[in-house]
């Protein structure tokens, strides 16, 4: 029975292998040989996404556990470019398993095949940045010794599964931009190895799970835009392990809890665009780790203390309802009071509040200054900018802010530029301002300063050269751009006497409310919604109450791009000039407050590359002189 296979076996395993992948034999290795299932596993999952493994890396003479996929020597990292595709193995001298596979940003397209389940020794898997589409399969229970899973940034579909919660060696899991949706299973709550989670910008649903305060080992945790659900901050009060907590725009009520400022590792904390309440606490600003602070857009109120620690560098507490005494720490190096028109405390305001004097702005978004061929004057706007930092023009017309911590950058610049020319059909618009670009990965804002009352329109031009068409992974994201008038904001707040004319000396407050609420219900999109002309006048005059306001005005809420495409790029073939385009959105609306600041809002919500951009906003006035459109980058006209 000993002996060499005889001549029918080798065809017949020569004849089971054979592959594009040029798996085409067994061949004895030095520290053993791999499973015919796991090469035919791996071959059958190579072949459906069109990927091969470089020549002499690994699968050398056949074995795929050979070269780099045994050498103890070569620095293998299961995030790292180098040997991609690559596998590792783990060997005992007779049998190699494979133990870590990586395939990642090779633009692999097509669902997850059903035999990469069976490869049931994985300890590590990176299937990040591709176009991977489908669902994630209930077969992935099978993986029970998994260690290390990303499926982030790809275009898969369908629920997070269950099946996940089955394996209980995780440690990191990224899930993030996946595109995966519904609530997170509750059998997650035996991942109690988990140390890092991250699954933001996905389509999840319902409520943060409180099962995760019971991941004691849990270092970062990044879930953001959680829908049609609501959450509290109370599961955190045990979780002192964690250094990175990242919890944006999920609906969270509540109070932050008062010792969180006391977890000796934290050094990032986002709770921004929530609904948290009461004040910030003492805590937070005297922590010895923290360095980067982001609780905007929130409903916070009190005042922060007169000292902060040395350590924290990087503050945002914008769009809360914090006092108008800020400590002196609050100056342009930290987003402090950002541009909430709190009086007082708002540059916006100042020495124009009683007198608006300007209907209009240029800008050169992230560049030098620029005088167009219709000799319009667009301002430089390459002012260096932070995680959580505020320039204000010096002309006073217009100021910029930015919040947001890159993932993968230690240098961020925070600026791009594209050599790139472009044709547009507009001819009277200059192709340099749209070389030079700002970029975010979280909110990036530019406000018009000291606006005088009337009629206005704004065009929003954008040169899309960051995010190519799919299939890609460089295609997957969202930009999200909002004109955003400042009485929707104010009156979310409670705060519409910050729109009286610093004038008057005395006013009626309820009245001020009144007047206010009245024209947000006339302004509302659905004519279901706006009141009839004999119900407005009633509630005017005080003899009924003003119904409740539920949503921001037409102006506001309405916002939708134009996906039609005005620009075409030049003839160099290129990746990034293959897939630019411009788009232009008009959107018509009357600034009414006497103090009045337009904010060009742009909030990123994926997080893709980090990558945010508003390269064209223009707009024009109408007034009784005519009118004059003239657009352009960061271009606001009479």
């Amino acid at each position: 029975m000993g002996g060499s296979p005889t001549p029918s076996v080798l065809c017949a395993l020569a004849f089971y292998f054979v592959s594009l992948l040029g798996l085409v034999q067994i061949v004895q290795a030095q520290n053993g040989t791999t499973p015919p299932s796991e090469v035919s596993a791996l071959n059958s999952v190579f072949n459906q996404w069109r990927i091969s493994a470089k020549y002499d890396q690994w699968n050398i003479s056949g074995e795929p556990c050979s070269g780099a996929a045994i050498d103890t020597t070569v620095l293998w990292n299961i995030d790292s470019t180098d040997y991609n595709p690559g596998i590792r193995c783990d060997c005992n001298g007779t049998v190699c398993h494979i133990t870590q596979l990586k395939v990642i940003m090779l633009d692999v397209f097509g669902g997850i095949p059903e035999e990469l389940w069976s490869l049931t020794s994985l300890t590590h898997l990176n299937l990040a940045r591709n176009y991977l589409t489908g669902p994630l399969s209930s077969s992935i229970a099978y993986l029970t010794q998994m260690q290390y899973l990303s499926v982030g940034i790809n275009a898969l579909s369908g629920e997070v599964p269950k099946e996940l919660g089955k394996l209980t060696n995780l440690i990191v899991f990224y899930f993030d931009s996946s595109g995966v949706s519904g609530a997170i299973p509750s059998t997650f709550a035996a991942l109690q190895n988990l140390q890092i989670l991250w699954g933001s910008d996905n389509e999840l649903t319902g409520s943060i799970p409180e099962f995760i305060g019971n991941w004691s080992k849990l270092r970062n945790l990044r879930i953001s835009d959680l829908s049609n659900g609501s959450s509290s901050l109370a599961f955190l009060k045990d979780m002192t392990s964690l250094s990175t907590l990242i919890l944006r725009n999920n609906n969270i009520s509540g109070t932050i809890p008062s010792n969180i400022g006391d977890f000796q590792s934290l050094s990032q904390l986002d709770l921004s665009f929530n609904n948290l309440t009461g004040p910030i606490p003492d805590s937070l600003f005297n922590s010895s780790s923290l360095v980067y602070l982001f609780l905007g857009n929130n409903k916070l109120n009190g005042t922060p203390p007169p000292l902060k620690s040395p350590s924290l560098l990087h503050i945002d507490v914008s769009y809360n309802q914090l006092s108008a005494a800020l400590p002196s720490w609050a100056n342009n190096s930290v987003m402090a009071t950002g541009f909430d028109c709190i009086p007082e405390n708002l540059p916006c305001l100042g020495d124009i509040r009683s007198s608006p004097k300007y209907s209009d702005f240029a800008i050169n978004c992230g560049g030098p200054e620029i005088t167009s061929s219709s000799q319009i004057v667009y301002d430089w706007d390459n002012e260096t900018l932070g995680p959580a930092t505020y320039y204000e023009a010096s002309t006073k017309r217009w100021a910029v802010s930015n919040v947001g911590l890159f993932n993968d950058k230690n240098d961020a610049q925070y600026l791009s530029f594209s050599s790139s020319q472009f044709t547009t059909l507009d001819t009277t618009l200059d192709t340099e301002l749209l070389q030079t670009v700002r970029i975010s990965p979280g909110s990036l804002r530019y406000f018009g300063l000291g606006l005088e009352n009337g009629n206005y329109s704004v065009t929003l031009n954008v040169a899309e050269i960051a995010f190519l068409n799919p299939p890609t992974w460089k295609s997957l994201g969202r930009r999200v751009f909002d004109i955003y008038i400042q009485a929707w904001h104010v009156h979310e707040n409670n705060r519409e006497v910050e729109l009286v004319d610093a004038r008057l000396l005395e006013f009626d407050e309820e009245e001020v409310k009144r007047v206010i609420g009245v024209a947000l219900l006339c302004t509302q999109t659905s004519p279901q919604q706006r009141p009839s002309m004999p119900r407005v006048v009633a509630m005017l005059s005080g003899d009924i109450e003003v119904s409740a306001v539920t949503s921001g005005p037409g102006y506001f809420t309405n916002w939708n791009f134009d996906t039609t495409s005005f620009m075409t790029a030049d003839t160099t073939p290129s990746a990034e000039n293959e897939h630019s385009q411009f788009k232009n959105q008009k959107r018509n609306g009357y600034l009414g407050w006497d103090e009045t600041c337009l904010a060009l809002d742009g909030l990123m919500i994926e997080e893709l590359e980090g990558s945010y951009r508003i390269d064209e906003i223009g707009a024009k006035r109408v007034s009784e002189r005519g009118e004059n459109r003239i657009m352009g980058n960061g271009r606001k006209g009479k």
